[in-house]
């Protein structure tokens, strides 16, 4: 096994340009740690969020990268669950465990868990941080039940298009808002009402919302509340803290406000696996690039019209 190994670094904050491949020293799995060989891992909007501004990680250099999918290479000191060569995928603790862009990743050995023999690595590495997040954010915050109406916000996006999966799983009436051309995506998928949020006004289309998603932030908290029952809940993805407005205007409602960061969770990530094994949980790939092409992953995202998932394979 090579001593050292190509990874995505980048030596300063800014535009997709900072990005550059590196060879730097492979990590080594300490006690309850596994090494996984990266086959692919996902990109997301954290990502080219977190390199061209300070969030949560420290100053550069890092490499950026939560999602991975690949074959355990290595265990360390009391490793129970997995053996080298099983494939595996997970998301790396976030926002610091950052760095799966990368050949090799070192990671507790629970964040885990076995990949689906029936879907391929480019599948399974843009599931891990999204589908979290949804379940997380459906399942685990709001309790979301069968027969429940759920309104998922930027449901063609890479969270978006997995909550409206996640939520038809468990017996929900889905909306969606996204725009005209994503419509017919939005029916594939599952969404039982879509709602094209340049036509209308989306907190007039949807009525009686038990659940709402917000993956965008900025004023859809607040006009959501429109459309929902007394004694919902509303989640959002898109904020740092709990603004105290947003809040306050919830309680008046009658409805419940959270504001959610994901967590690695080994639970969540089995159930996740059973879906995609399944078939009922399936990630729309978007675009599929090598490592070196980080950068035109980074540009590709930032343009703001993908469908899906943006996928780097190693």
């Amino acid at each position: 096994m090579p001593e050292r190994m190509r990874a995505i670094r980048q030596e300063v904050l800014g535009g997709p340009e900072v990005l550059e491949l590196a060879e730097v020293e492979r990590p080594e799995p300490g006690p309850t740690e596994v090494l996984v060989r990266v086959r692919a891992a996902g990109v997301n909007p954290t990502d080219w969020k977190h390199r061209a501004m300070k969030i949560f990680l420290p100053d550069p250099p890092f490499t950026l990268g939560w999602d991975v999918s690949g074959v355990v290479e290595k265990t360390g000191f009391g490793v129970t669950i997995h053996k080298p060569g099983d494939e595996v995928f997970g998301m790396l603790r976030y926002p610091h465990g950052v760095g799966s862009h990368a050949e090799y990743v070192v990671a507790p050995s629970r964040t885990f868990v076995r990949k689906p023999a029936g879907i391929d690595h480019v599948q399974a590495g843009a599931l891990p941080l999204a589908a979290l997040t949804a379940w997380q954010a459906l399942v685990d915050t709001a309790g979301l039940r069968e027969g429940q109406r759920v309104l998922v916000h930027a449901a063609a996006g890479g969270v978006g298009h997995l909550a409206v999966q996640i939520a038809k799983a468990r017996g929900a009436h889905v909306l969606g808002t996204a725009s005209g051309p994503k419509q017919g995506f939005l029916r594939e998928i599952g969404v039982d009402e879509p709602i094209d949020y340049r036509s209308v006004d989306f907190a007039e289309a949807a009525r009686d919302v038990d659940v709402v998603l917000d993956t965008i932030g900025g004023d859809y908290g607040p006009r959501s509340l429109r459309a929902m029952r007394r004694g919902g809940t509303l989640v959002t993805v898109a904020g740092r803290a709990q603004p105290e407005d947003i809040a306050r205007q919830a309680a008046e409602h009658g409805v419940r406000f959270e504001t959610l960061l994901v967590e690695p969770d080994f639970h969540a990530m089995s159930r996740i696996a059973e879906l995609a094994a399944s078939g009922r949980l399936r990630a729309e790939i978007d675009t599929v690039l090598p490592l070196a092409d980080a950068a035109k992953a980074h540009e590709r995202g930032e343009t703001g019209r993908v469908s899906g998932k943006i996928v780097l394979t190693v």
